[in-house]
């Protein structure tokens, strides 16, 4: 899901959004031109092998590069035209890529979790692609993998459910309550690595100058889809976001 994130909050939105003029959801492709399918491959350790042990062996893999101890970028490497996809786009489809701060294309996530490894890609062949490299970098280190798939309506269908019953609670309440939750949550954000910021946390990217362009684009996108929840849910439209800018010394930068 982390690696998805950013895909799935795209659409979600442009279908939020337009539903009203546009009922289904919008073709959306890859940097090759391939549909979008969700896989995640799970790969349990082989027996008697620990997790540094496959940290070693990722470690050694040039096309790998580590956001943190357990959680790696898979990158595209310099290869010859014409392999994987590299399908011309469809005319009326949207696409969807994560790009590194130098450029680089991100072709997918591995993180170590609960003594399995899991690769995460947004199209079949990034999934082949993906098995065939692990395959050769944890020769041994792990056993047969489970694949599973998910379309992109699927996964929308499971990040929309039902909404759960209103509160009978004043309103000032409510939104005294939903704003502190929303606190909690942007304030443990700020430690944790964002796509849109090159998967470094806000904290860590305001250090530089191209970081803090990137926090401030994130900081404006966060209000604007806030604000679009006017009418919808006005605890959510209201919710000041001034303190994150004042947090993270960017708020000369507010516009």
């Amino acid at each position: 899901m982390r690696a998805a994130a950013p895909t799935i909050t795209t659409v979600w939105l442009i279908d939020i959004i337009d539903r009203a003029t546009i009922p289904e959801i919008p073709e959306v492709r890859n940097a090759e031109g391939d549909e979008l399918l969700f896989c995640t491959v799970h790969y349990p350790s082989a027996a008697g092998v620990t997790a540094n042990d496959i940290q070693l062996a990722l470690s050694r893999c040039s096309e790998l590069r580590p956001a943190n101890a357990t959680f790696w970028n898979w990158i595209e490497p310099k290869r010859p035209a014409g392999t994987l996809g590299g399908q011309k786009q469809p005319p009326k489809s949207q696409m969807f890529s994560t790009i590194m701060d130098d450029g680089a294309l991100v072709l997918g996530n591995v993180e170590l979790k609960d003594q399995a490894l899991i690769l995460s890609v947004n199209s079949q062949a990034r999934a082949e692609w993906g098995r065939a490299l692990l395959g050769e970098v944890l020769h041994g280190l792990v056993v047969q993998p489970l694949v599973e798939i998910q379309t992109l309506e699927q996964r929308i269908a499971t990040r929309d459910p039902a909404p759960p019953p209103r509160l009978n609670l004043p309103e000032q309440e409510r939104r005294t309550i939903i704003h502190d939750g929303l606190d909690q949550h942007y304030r443990d954000l700020l430690d944790q690595p964002i796509p849109a910021l090159g998967n470094k946390s806000p904290r860590a990217a305001v250090t530089t100058a191209k970081g803090r362009a990137k926090v401030v684009d994130w900081l404006k996108t966060l209000e604007n889809h806030t604000a679009q929840m006017a009418g919808h849910n006005d605890e959510m439209a209201t919710y000041d976001f001034r303190w994150l800018w004042t947090e993270l010394g960017v708020n000369e930068l507010r516009r």
